[in-house]
């Protein structure tokens, strides 16, 4: 029997070990920076940074195993880092399923690797089997995180949050607001949006890489429009001032979105075709459609969005993007966190501002395509 014990005992400790290890090394190698810091640009470049309303469209960064209040040595975000970069707001994206195999062309459903990462990285049971209940778990992490950040992150719900804290904003604090990745959280039944939106969320998205009961994704296996179910989903979204995420969407989802929507839409990240040519990315016609409605258009970082491994190539994107629908529809939209190999950390984002310069945005362009449109689009559309 004590041999049994010791046995038994043994076989735990690997266990608890590896749970311990294996979430951390999966990070490092899904999240990779290709060139880690400290980064240095411009003398211009810096001063202008420093004085900037910088607003991030898409950061995964709630699905890792991280104290987010802490610098961290992997990853793209955390609290501290954030501030280093004058980030002053930052859509916290909530990824609930995602498809073995992942690719930016065709994904089934029928798998789900983000249980066996809940499992991993030891979330609470009842969230392994409901993409629900995972969502509100990510939305009371980032809840918790805020209440112990002796005020260096504050959470935005409503319109008021988001003027109390542009009003009394010190240096280095944060304001995050929670999305999702995709309609999952809502298990095919709008009921679901009131649980959801009472754990704080406020932006959604139809789809991730998998069509879903709303409608199509770009990499899904059907790649249809919105569905009868998907045209509710829409009126009960702005019904509550939630906004419509359309990253990810098929063609035909962005399109049926965009002509039934009657309040700005997100992008929150993305790249276009006019400077890198792929299924995850944007057409001229995408981009105005969004556009008409008011909304911003989020330019990541990544090489699948920019075709390129450097804050040159983000710049170049995002001047297309506004030579085809204008300076007040461009944002950032890093997608940070999620799963991408980035150029830098979230702290390199000073080299976006100069490559803007060297691209030839003014500085009142800048502001607008860092942070103002986003901002702005906020403040119509939060509810009060």
């Amino acid at each position: 029997m004590k041999i049994l014990r010791w046995v038994l005992l043994s076989i735990a400790v690997v266990l608890i070990a590896a749970l311990m290890i294996v979430p951390g090394v999966v990070e490092n190698r899904m999240n990779k920076v290709l060139r880690p810091g400290p980064y240095h640009a411009s003398a211009p470049a810096e001063t202008l940074h420093k004085q900037l309303l910088v607003a991030d469209m898409h950061a995964d960064s709630l699905l890792w195993d991280r104290n987010l209040l802490a610098r961290g040595s992997r990853g793209h975000v955390d609290v501290p880092r954030l501030g280093e970069a004058n980030v002053a707001v930052q859509a916290f994206t909530i990824v609930t399923t995602s498809p073995k195999g992942l690719n930016i062309d065709r994904n089934s459903d029928d798998t789900d690797q983000i249980r066996l990462l809940a499992m991993a990285q030891m979330w609470p049971p009842r969230t392994w089997n409901s993409p629900k209940l995972r969502a509100i778990y990510q939305a009371e992490k980032l809840q918790r995180f805020a209440a112990d950040s002796a005020g260096k992150l504050v959470v935005i719900k409503s319109r008021t949050d988001l003027e109390k804290f542009l009003a009394t904003r010190q240096p280095g604090q944060v304001a995050g607001f929670l999305g999702t990745e995709g309609s999952q959280p809502l298990e095919s039944d709008l009921r679901n949006l009131d649980d959801l939106y009472a754990a704080g969320i406020r932006m959604m998205a139809p789809t991730h890489f998998t069509d879903t009961a709303v409608g199509g994704a770009a990499a899904g296996m059907k790649k249809g429009g919105l569905t009868d179910f998907g045209r509710r989903w829409v009126k009960e979204l702005e019904s509550r001032k939630m906004i419509i995420d359309l990253a990810h969407s098929s063609h035909a989802t962005l399109m049926d979105v965009t002509n039934l929507a009657s309040r700005p839409l997100f992008i929150s990240h993305t790249g276009v075709k006019g400077t890198c040519e792929n299924n995850r990315n944007l057409s001229d016609e995408e981009l105005r459609a969004v556009a008409k409605t008011g909304g911003v258009i989020g330019i990541g970082l990544w090489d699948t969005a920019t075709c390129g491994t450097d804050a040159k190539a983000t710049a170049r994107a995002m001047a297309y993007a506004a030579k085809i629908v204008g300076i007040d529809h461009v944002g950032l939209g890093s997608d940070n966190d999620g799963a991408v190999t980035a150029p830098f950390d979230v702290t390199g984002l000073v080299l976006v501002t100069e490559a803007l310069m060297a691209e030839g945005f003014s500085e009142e362009d800048i502001r607008k395509v860092m942070g103002a449109n986003v901002v702005r689009v906020l403040l119509q559309t939060l509810p009060d």
